[in-house]
This record gives structure tokens, C-alpha cells and sequence, in this order.
């Protein structure tokens, strides 16, 4: 019986070793007719074109086997023990790394800096009124929490993603259970129990719950199969996106969030079902009822209802300034007397005062205002290139719970961009999404980061062929 090892070296050429003969083929002609009998005969069942593999097939069986390296071994020592089995530490970190996304860690410490500089120049009136007349206030809490996280997140890149999705079931309970016992244990903050507050640190379980959908549906879908092509696979997916988000609205009165985590569960759906037109059904019905439900908001008039009173001064800021269109007015003031290069860093207007909490979910109006038309572009494009990289990752995933993870961080990061830019421009309702790595918020940057130590994490398991 006869051993073949097919072998592709450089410049794609191929050379057959008969190993019981001892002899060479260089002819790619015969290679091929030998490789057309084995696959007729169901003796391999894969070619592969990839630079530098090794395949060995026999006639009775397929055995992968390795490529002799050039490179000096390394002897494992603290990886396994004198048993010889893997330690703890080994299977939570990753332990080689073939490729480190270096571009996404520096956009991130760029969107960090400039969020940083705009929040200062933002904030620095309002906290220079307050009891401590400090105008580094914001600046400072936000700076020492980014440096903080900027730190977890490159300690936590080093972890294994794996490890990750295996505590993904207890993570998405805990942070359920949270955003229940905010509706009984949270601190109302600005008229919303948002908030949960353990001695003098404060989180919202909300963003901890993005973060949990994030790293469980895909570790879900993953383990059904070829069951999320299905029906009942993609509705169970959807069951626990929807208690996720059901959860975050009901316990904690934060429908932005809600409306991300329900747009996270349906758009890995969407990724992974192989049929598209249900999704364009449920769409046109959507927007249907949408359109359905605007109609009757207009017609109606007057309402007690929070929600209904949003969307009436959306559609009408100036007539209803007293109910909060004052503030979506002067957002909409300050971009329109920014021009096209502003009025200048530091000589907004509208942040004196006029616009309130401007250092929050209305920060993209005064970088409008002071870096005008050229500088809202300019932070644009930072996002769409931290996207792309995140894209990038998601494609040269070494398996597909890593694709899904990293695509459940680029559609967070996508709709939460694109809901605040939509909101300050009004051309959505107000719904009190902050601008990732930009808006003041110490829990925002803190579990952005953690999905960016989770994107890197995937990243360092990358392997490319020469």
C-alpha cells in the first residue's frame, strides 16, 4: 500500500513523495490525475491550495500531518505539569499569539483622547459652577477611569475567548437578576432607577447586560448547529434576546438600551440564517407599524404618556419646547453655527448654559459647533475605521463563535453611534444613547472596553499562511 504526501511549497509547486518507492514527481499533471482517483474512490475528501500544507492520504484512511518547522522549538514549561495535563492557567490565557490587532487598539486610544479633549472643553463651565468651582471635574473622573480601563482591557485580551463563552449562561443570568433588583434596590438618578450603587461605586446593569447578550447568543447559536437554520433555533435565540431586552425596559425604564439588545439578537439571526426574505417580511410589517403608530401619535393630540410626549416634540421641537424640544432646539443651534471648520476649540456657545447636560448624550452637537462641519466628518470616519477593523477581525475569526462575538461588538458599537448622531440631528426621538468612547460616563467606557479586550482576544488567535 501506498503513502502519498502531497505537498504545496512556494510558488505552488507541488512534489509527490512515494514513500515506500523513495522517489519524486514534480509533474502536476500526475498529481492531479491521482488526486481524481482517490476522490472517486472516497479515499480523500479535500484539496486544499493554502502555501506551506501538508496532507497525507492513504488508501484505506485520510491522517492529517504536520509540516516540519524551521524554527527552533520552544519547550513547554509552565504551560503543562509533570502529568502532563493542561494547568488552569493555560486554558484561561491564551499562550501564543500570531497576530495582535494593533490598528483597533490605536483607534480606540484615539477616539479615547479626542473624547477626552471635547468632554473637557464641554464641561468645563458647568463643573467650574459647582460647589468645588473645579473645571477638571468631568475631565478628570473620565480620564482616570478610561486609563483604568484602557489597562483591564489589554490585561483581558490576553484571555482566552473560549474561557469567555463558557461563563457567558452564568453572566447572562447575573446580569438579568440585576436589572430586576434595579427596579427595588437602584438609585434614581436625572428622574431614572437606572442605577446600583455598592459603597461609592455605581453601575448601570444595563450596559453589563449588553455585554451578556454579546458573548451568550453566539455561544447559543454556535452550539445548536445547523438547528438555527430552522425555525424553533432562531426563536429561542430570540426568546433570550428578548428577555434580555424586556428586562432592561420594564425593570429599568431604559428603552435605548432595550431597543440595542433586541437589535444585537436579530441581526446575528440575520447573520447566521442562510434565508434573507423572512427578515425582509418582518421589516415591511415593522415599518408598517411604525408608520401606523406615528399616524395615530399626530392625530391624537395631547398625551400624559412620557413615551408619546417624545415622539410629539420629535416631530414638533419648537411647538413643544416646554415639554423638551428646548433641547433638541439649541443641539440643532449649535450645529448649524459651527458652519463647515467651527467657531474654534474651546469657544462654544452653547454649552454656557443653553444646552444642558451637554457633556452627555449632546456632545456631537458642540463638537459640531466648535469643530464645525469638518470635524463631525473627521470623528465619522474614526468610527467607520474602528468599525472596519472590527469587521476585519470578524472575517479572519479562527472559528465562528469568535466571528459572532466580534460581529455582536460591531453592531453594539454600530447602532449605538448611529442612534446618538440620529438623535442630536433629530432625526429620531430622544431616547438618551450616549456616543461610544466620547459622551461622560464612567460604566460606558468601562464595559466598552471590556468588548474591546474581547475583539483583541479573538484578534491574537488570527493565523495567516505566507
Amino acid at each position: 500500500m501506498i503513502d502519498f504526501i502531497i505537498l504545496y511549497v512556494r510558488k505552488k509547486k507541488m512534489m509527490v513523495v512515494l514513500e515506500k518507492q523513495r522517489k519524486l514527481c514534480y509533474d502536476v499533471s500526475v498529481i492531479d490525475k491521482i488526486s481524481a482517483v482517490l476522490q472517486k474512490k472516497g479515499m480523500i475528501t479535500c484539496r486544499t491550495d493554502m502555501e506551506g500544507m501538508i496532507m497525507a492520504v492513504r488508501t484505506d484512511k485520510l491522517r492529517p500531518v504536520r509540516a516540519k518547522s524551521t524554527r527552533p522549538q520552544k519547550k513547554e514549561t509552565s504551560a503543562k505539569g509533570s502529568s502532563g495535563k493542561k494547568s488552569i492557567f493555560s486554558s484561561v490565557f491564551t499562550a501564543r499569539r500570531d497576530y495582535f490587532d494593533y490598528n483597533l487598539l490605536a483607534i480606540v486610544i484615539l477616539l479615547t483622547c479626542f473624547g477626552l479633549v471635547m468632554l473637557y472643553s464641554t464641561s468645563a463651565y458647568e463643573a467650574s459652577l459647582g460647589e468645588d468651582g473645579d473645571d477638571m471635574m468631568y475631565f478628570g473622573k473620565q480620564a482616570v477611569i478610561s486609563a483604568g480601563a484602557l489597562i483591564l482591557a489589554l490585561i483581558g485580551s490576553q484571555i482566552d475567548y473560549h474561557f469567555l463563552a463558557k461563563m457567558s449562561w452564568p453572566l447572562y443570568v447575573g446580569s438579568t437578576a440585576l436589572l430586576v433588583a434595579t427596579k427595588f434596590i437602584g438609585k434614581t438618578v436625572n428622574g431614572a432607577r437606572r442605577w446600583i450603587y455598592i459603597g461609592p461605586i455605581s453601575f448601570q446593569p444595563a450596559e453589563l447586560a449588553k455585554v451578556a447578550v454579546i458573548l451568550f447568543l453566539p455561544t447559543m447559536i454556535v452550539g445548536m448547529g445547523r438547528k438555527i437554520r430552522g425555525v424553533k433555533g432562531p426563536l429561542r435565540v430570540l426568546l433570550f434576546g428578548a428577555i434580555s431586552s424586556f428586562c432592561t425596559y420594564y425593570f429599568t425604564e431604559n428603552l435605548s438600551t432595550a431597543l440595542i439588545i433586541a437589535g444585537i439578537a436579530v441581526i446575528l439571526i440575520f447573520i447566521v440564517h442562510p434565508r434573507t426574505l423572512p427578515f425582509v417580511i418582518i421589516g415591511a410589517v415593522g415599518a408598517v407599524i411604525v408608520a401606523a403608530a406615528l399616524y395615530y401619535i399626530i392625530s391624537m393630540g395631547g398625551s400624559e404618556s412620557f413615551r408619546i410626549r417624545r415622539i410629539q416634540v420629535w416631530l414638533n421641537p419648537e411647538e413643544n419646547s416646554s415639554l423638551g424640544g428646548y433641547q433638541v432646539m439649541q443641539g440643532l443651534y449649535a450645529i448649524g453655527s459651527g458652519g463647515a471648520l467651527g467657531k474654534g476649540l474651546g469657544n462654544s456657545a452653547q454649552k454656557l448654559g443653553a444646552l444642558p447636560e451637554a457633556q452627555n448624550d449632546m456632545i456631537f452637537s458642540i463638537i459640531c459647533e466648535e469643530l464645525g462641519v469638518f470635524g463631525a466628518a473627521l470623528l465619522i470616519f474614526l468610527f467607520m475605521f474602528l468599525l472596519y477593523r472590527l469587521f476585519f477581525i470578524a472575517e479572519n475569526a479562527p472559528d465562528l463563535l469568535g466571528s459572532l462575538i466580534v460581529s455582536g461588538i460591531f453592531i453594539h458599537i454600530a447602532l449605538q453611534v448611529t442612534l446618538n448622531i440620529a438623535v442630536v440631528i433629530n432625526l429620531i426621538p430622544t431616547t438618551g444613547i450616549t456616543l461610544p468612547f466620547i459622551s461622560y460616563g464612567g460604566t460606558s467606557i468601562l464595559f466598552l472596553m471590556s468588548e474591546i479586550a474581547i475583539a483583541l482576544s479573538v484578534s491574537r488567535q488570527i493565523t495567516f499562511v505566507d
